[in-house]
């Protein structure tokens, strides 16, 4: 493999000496060649297996010409919205249009249109009738199957037949990938490519599906919503690679959308292989009058560790997306990409981040997990750690040792989520000494999301005894050292079970422990999340119990403002919220008080000598 950037014409094209590639990937993120861009790994692993690819980055969506730019590929187009969501990508949680995209070249909002990867596939399908189009990243992988929109309030069908796709390649796609690859290039039509794991496709011949379990019906789910949420809780149960089963549903009672079981889990030999092929480490030249991409510089000097997650949060999409079993690279590898840092003219000797999706998980839960799959009915950590979970911190902390003794290296961050409950779990804290001392810079942002425990059991995270726990450890340690450090929470609003009362509970807590959050996020229903689907059913789907669920903007704000009471544009909200909760209790100017009164109120600040807990933290 020939060191540069991969084509995005047809003049790059030509002087490859290349008449036709293999492959066109369409994607609505600007081209950026490293590894932390699905596009970049997918189009590098398919070159390393012998395959020839090219790149249209952000389309004109509006003009056919656009995704015109190579003809047609001998085997088919691959089709991405791009590292996130596009809807997410564009709206708030409020639904307010963002005015950024960090994205696209400039941080330019208006690249990519609303649901990109149906629309890219729409906009190829009317230029190209019948090359086969296959669809990746993670809006395909999470909308897979029929699933709620928060944008549009309503359930939408698969997007492989809004898309007019072939395939689905869920997950990371590494090895589904090469396999369609392969398939194609046997000469295998591509209605008969059914068998692949990690995939989707469709059919009209339900005898043809075998060894599988049929969800509900998509006009079931659209108007139920308790079929809604028996269907999410089955897919729920099959995203483990060992155990999961086949699923498939029916639209008009003649289409069937089929998922295959998810790929199985790289091996640290393949996760080091995807990591060490020839990126170019940076954005294309052709955005440098632009300024670049935004995304790009927190990410240039991080480094992946892993992939997957046990942690398994209620309102993350980890589960359906990477599933629960970590994968991890070895040292090697990740030293060997730091020292490309140091090579490197911009580099200061600051690695902004070692980790994933938390970052000091360095191998599975458990050894059962890589023979018989992650538990179907349980968790790993909640609601408290199973008694089968391997806790150890030493890999990990060897790791990081290892990286801040290299030259030209002055220091290692951990930005990744910590799991708190996991440290906890451990009985030796050299870890946790050893990340007070070196690995953050005055704060560690951790996430309790929430302080009521019946709030916390349906985002699945411990209970705040939990929290208040790793507290009192982080700042003993941090005395014990000599250092002024702060662990700051991060917190979700209005999330499904979440009443004002418990919203109130929360703004005690926080005036309680003298903590001042700066940001906060309302709960955001995303595809494929256990607490979406309770948002939009009502249901937990875990339980089949109902769920209490502000979906009133209104009553959302004031859960919002609850949390940033201090905050002088929030003071209607927090005494309409104070009212209408009949908390009153909480206006007056005594230290339990959320907001004083105002001129000629007939609030006393009464009870204001209710007990609780003010220490102050150090």
């Amino acid at each position: 493999m020939a060191k540069g950037f991969l084509p995005v014409c047809r003049k790059d094209m030509e002087k490859m000496g290349l008449e036709q590639l293999d492959f066109v990937y369409v994607s609505g993120d600007a081209y950026v060649d490293h590894s932390s861009f699905g596009t970049a790994i997918i189009s590098r692993v398919l070159e390393a297996n012998g395959f020839t690819v090219g790149i249209i980055p952000q389309p004109d969506w509006r003009d056919p010409a656009s995704i015109m730019e190579f003809g047609e590929p001998k085997l088919g187009f691959l089709v991405s919205a791009g590292n996130m969501d596009s809807m997410v990508n564009h709206y708030t949680v409020a639904k307010k249009r963002r005015q950024s995209d960090a994205y696209s070249p400039g941080g330019r909002a208006d690249m990519r249109p609303d649901y990109a990867a149906t629309v890219y596939c729409n906009l190829i399908r009317r230029v190209y009738k019948h090359t086969p189009l296959i669809v990746g990243g993670i809006e395909a992988s999470l909308r897979r199957l029929a699933h709620y929109d928060y944008w549009s309030n309503k359930v939408r069908r698969s997007l492989l037949l809004d898309a007019g796709a072939d395939l689905i390649s869920y997950g990371m796609g590494e090895l589904s990938i090469v396999e369609i690859a392969e398939a194609l290039k046997a000469g295998i039509p591509v209605r008969d490519i059914t068998y692949i794991n990690g995939t989707v496709y469709k059919t009209r011949d339900e005898a043809s599906i075998h060894d599988a379990v049929r969800l509900p019906d998509y006009e079931d789910i659209r108007d139920h919503k308790e079929a809604y949420a028996k269907s999410f809780q089955i897919q729920y149960r099959n995203t483990d690679p060992f155990t999961a089963k086949r699923l498939y549903e029916c639209y008009d009672g003649k289409m069937f959308v089929v998922q295959n079981p998810p790929a199985r889990p790289l091996s640290m030999e393949e996760m080091d292989a995807v990591y060490a092929l020839p990126y170019m480490r940076a954005w294309h030249p052709m955005y440098d009058k632009q300024g670049g991409i935004p995304a790009f510089g927190e990410i240039k000097y991080s480094l992946t560790s892993n992939r997957g997650c046990f942690g398994e949060c209620n309102f993350c999409a980890l589960t359906f997306h990477q599933g629960r079993i970590v994968q991890v690279r070895s040292h090697e590898s990740i030293i060997a990409e730091a020292k490309q840092f140091t090579k490197e003219k911009d580099f200061k000797g600051y690695i902004h981040d070692v980790g994933g999706p938390t970052a000091q998980f360095r191998k599975p839960a458990c050894s059962k997990q890589m023979k018989y799959g992650a538990c179907t009915n349980k968790n790993c950590l909640f609601p408290r750690p199973c008694q089968n979970l391997e806790v150890d911190h030493s890999d990990y902390a060897s790791l990081l040792r290892k990286l801040r003794e290299l030259k030209g290296v002055k220091k290692v961050f951990v930005r990744s989520g910590i799991r708190f409950d996991y440290l906890l779990a451990d009985p030796d804290q050299t870890f946790l000494k050893e990340l007070c001392m070196h690995h953050i810079s005055g704060q560690l942002r951790v996430a309790p999301e929430h302080i009521t425990d019946h709030v916390l059991k349906l985002m699945g995270k411990p209970p705040v005894s939990v929290y208040n726990r790793f507290v009192s450890e982080f700042d003993r340690m941090n005395a014990q050292l000599h250092m002024n450090q702060y662990a700051v929470p991060y917190l979700i609003s209005s999330h499904p079970g979440s009443t004002l009362k418990d919203a109130i509970a929360l703004a005690e807590y926080l005036n309680d422990h003298h903590l001042n959050p700066q940001q906060v996020q309302d709960f955001y229903p995303t595809p494929g999340t256990v607490s979406t689907c309770m948002y939009y059913t009502g249901i937990d789907p875990l339980t089949m119990k109902p769920v209490y669920v502000a979906d009133n903007p209104h009553e959302k704000a004031m859960q919002r403002a609850l949390i940033q009471y201090r905050n002088p544009a929030n003071y209607k909200l927090v005494k309409e919220a104070l009212e209408k909760a009949g908390r009153t209790d909480l206006i007056g100017n005594g230290p339990k008080c959320l907001i004083r009164p105002q001129r000629n109120s007939s609030y006393s600040g009464r009870n204001q000598n209710r007990t609780g807990n003010h220490k102050k933290r150090k």
